[in-house]
């Protein structure tokens, strides 16, 4: 069965009218995170990793033996999402838990030896993904957008 219209607004391709340059910002930077998330969870799929898993795993890689409540704020996830991440790694034995010394309670995460392989690939395969999100993007610019993205995260931050 055929959907018909109910209505005669059509609506814009990305780029175009409030999905363009005229658009809120906060639209705009919600359109093209989509947009590389998408991009980046294909990417992953090929290698049984989701996007969270990625980013869990890239920051352990750059804040080895953090908790798992710590690795919930570094990659913006809440603490029961990561605990649901931790647990599937740790199965796949990706990451092992070992109680922090002093505070049992307190569980550090790790990389293992196969975990450490997987993300080197993952790594690869995003790295074009990356390359493509840059493509139109001078060095000098990329480096104003980023600091932007850091200031615009560091005020709003601030603020909650």
């Amino acid at each position: 069965m055929r959907k018909t219209r109910l209505h005669s607004t059509s609506i814009p391709a990305i780029g175009e009218g409030k999905r363009g340059e005229d658009g809120h910002i906060g639209y705009l930077l919600r359109q093209a995170h989509a947009a590389h998330r998408i991009r980046m969870e294909k990417t992953l799929q090929a290698m049984g990793v989701t996007l969270p898993q990625f980013s869990v795993l890239t920051m352990l890689a750059a804040y080895p033996d953090a908790s798992g409540a710590e690795l919930a704020r570094l990659s913006l996830l809440t603490p029961q999402t990561m605990s649901v991440i931790i647990g599937n790694l740790e199965r796949a034995e990706i990451v092992s838990r070992t109680p922090h010394a002093e505070h049992g309670r307190i569980q550090i995460i790790q990389m293992t030896p196969a975990g450490r392989r997987l993300l080197k690939h993952c790594k690869a395969a995003v790295s074009a993904a990356e390359k493509e999100l840059l493509a139109d993007v001078c060095a000098e610019d990329e480096t104003v957008i980023r600091q932007w993205l850091v200031a615009v995260a560091k005020r709003l931050d601030n603020m909650a």
